[in-house]
């Protein structure tokens, strides 16, 4: 069998790819210009090739055929993405201090315990416990990311779930679809998403997170046809696992997992109780500073005092799950982690540095829980940098691609090469062909914001003239922006969630791309109507 080529060899062949590319496409650029129009300024997107800018555009826009910068796209690259490099090795880290106390382990060991207690019941034995698990945790992140535009957040989450899809006897893939692919799933279904949605219908001057209702179906549907791709696959691993791609490299998880299905001694420490202090405190801190937490979604908000109810929960709760052992308080820490994230992306806009510091401090107390001191906690956190090292990596390799599109000046090229290749086709065929340039354009603008700001100000009045509404065109954008996010190797998000998951970037492609060309299909089919029927909001 001829050797698969290293990740890091198919991201440098692309790179070397997308050089090639800027030496025969003629570089160009959108350039918004202020313009009178009626005795009233407004902006327009115009487009540029760099041989026809107006002189007082020509030193602001220049690019050249890309050689040798190959190599210095790979450091730009890292620049680019060092949010998401740091990210993952702050993640890293902290879950490996926290992995070591082994309270993750007996925590999933405990729980997939109780859930075969529930094989008791006849009709949860007939839908199969494993099963529910699998389209709950999946539902829930596909919630995530189609009401708050979940994305980099599933890096985490992936080193807690993958560990439980291999105890249940699945593989690292599925996994990665019960995280990452339900999120993306439900970004490219989004109800309220005010990344894509939110910035798409603002260019396109349609009301703000309008049309829900059909949304609303698009989510279920897209979200049934996944579950049950994703449940299938899982039945065939469970019944036999070595027919997983990712059977060898799973030796990994499997071994964590039969470390974890050991009996480990409960452990109380003095530590714990200081650490449980010194957490209650910064919380009642934290619930003065902010008594009350305004938490949007989409339109609508919801103000309640967050913080404080949390911090009263702990203070009770803390003292319980210390009684027995501190892997208890290790898990209430997690879960406090989680919680705290979903206030703090939801109330308060943050992103991966402010979740990266959450998840920092939650490794460092579950270090300081176990009794760990400051140098075994040290050297936990690097030795959990160095295992998560080669994702980090890939990231910033990566972002070298889109580098390269940049400083060739061919980005805007390409995606006014395909605006231009529609003509009076009919409403249907017109927003399939929004669609595919949607979809194409993804792979080099993985960004749904920027992709947004980039091409709705073209795709919009242009679907005035031919007669298809705004809000299709806003749907064309959210679906070409959602599904091939989960397969172009440009996007961080991506690399950086089968690095964490230890899954080549090769043997996802092998497995993933029939199911987003089902996706692409699906997404296809359900623009129709939004040309066809009289559907509220469009």
């Amino acid at each position: 069998m001829k050797k698969v080529p290293h990740t890091f060899v198919i991201v440098f062949f692309i790179i070397v790819i997308a050089a090639v590319m800027t030496w025969f496409v003629k570089p160009g650029f959108y350039i918004k210009e202020n313009v009178l129009e009626n005795g009233t300024e407004k902006t327009e997107l115009n487009f540029y090739y760099q041989d026809q800018l107006p002189e007082q555009y020509q030193d602001q826009y220049q690019s050249e055929p890309q050689t040798w910068q190959i190599f210095s796209a790979l450091f730009k690259g890292f620049e680019k993405q060092s949010s998401i490099i740091v990210f993952i090795l702050i993640i890293g880290g902290a879950f490996w201090i926290m992995n070591k106390s082994h309270a993750i382990d007996m925590g999933i060991f405990s729980f997939l315990k109780f859930t075969k207690r529930l094989e008791n019941y006849k009709f949860i034995k007939y839908l199969g416990v494993d099963n529910i698990i699998i389209v709950l945790i999946m539902l829930l992140f596909s919630l995530f990311g189609a009401v708050f535009g979940m994305s980099e957040e599933c890096i985490a989450f992936i080193i807690i779930v993958i560990p439980l899809a291999i105890s249940m006897g699945y593989d690292s893939i599925v996994g990665v679809c019960m995280v990452y692919v339900a999120a993306h799933v439900g970004f490219a279904g989004a109800i309220l998403n005010p990344f894509t949605i939110g910035i798409a219908q603002g260019i396109a001057e349609v009301p703000l997170f309008s049309g829900i209702g059909y949304r609303v179906f698009c989510w279920v549907v897209i979200n049934i046809v996944t579950i049950a791709f994703v449940l299938l696959y899982a039945k065939k691993v469970k019944r036999n696992p070595k027919s997983s791609m990712m059977y060898d490299e799973d030796a990994y998880w499997r071994a964590h997992v039969v470390d974890g299905q050991q009996e480990y001694e409960n452990i109380k420490t003095k530590q714990s109780w200081y650490v449980y202090g010194i957490l209650l405190v910064a919380m009642t801190v934290f619930s003065f500073y902010y008594p009350e937490t305004t938490l949007t979604i989409g339109n609508a908000s919801f103000t309640a005092p967050f913080i404080p109810i949390l911090t009263a929960i702990f203070a009770i709760v803390g003292p319980l799950s210390l009684r027995k052992t501190v892997h208890n308080f290790i898990l209430l820490i997690l879960l406090y982690t989680i919680l705290y994230l979903i206030v703090g992306v939801m109330g308060y806009g943050w992103y991966v540095m402010e979740i990266a510091t959450l998840f920092l401090v939650m490794g460092i107390a579950s270090g300081m829980a176990v009794g760990n001191t400051a140098n075994d906690i040290a050297k936990l956190f690097i030795e959990g940098m160095k295992d998560i090292m080669s994702a980090a990596v890939v990231v910033g390799l990566a972002g070298g691609i889109v580098i390269v599109l940049q400083e060739g000046g061919i980005i805007d090229t390409i995606l006014y090469g395909l605006s231009k290749s529609m003509t009076d086709l009919g409403k249907i065929a017109s927003v399939e062909i929004m669609y595919a340039i949607q979809t194409i354009v993804n792979v080099v603008i993985p960004s749904g914001s920027a992709k947004a700001a980039i091409t709705m100000p073209i795709m919009a009045p242009f679907s005035d003239l031919i007669g298809v509404c705004r809000q299709a065109t806003v749907m064309a954008f959210q679906f070409g922006d959602g599904f091939t996010n989960m397969i172009t190797p440009t996007s961080g998000v991506l690399i950086a969630a089968l690095g964490v998951a230890r899954v080549p970037y090769q043997k996802w492609f092998k497995w993933a791309w029939k199911f987003i060309l089902l996706m692409i299909i699906l997404g296809g089919l359900l623009l129709i109507p939004t040309v066809t029927m009289s559907l509220e909001g469009f």
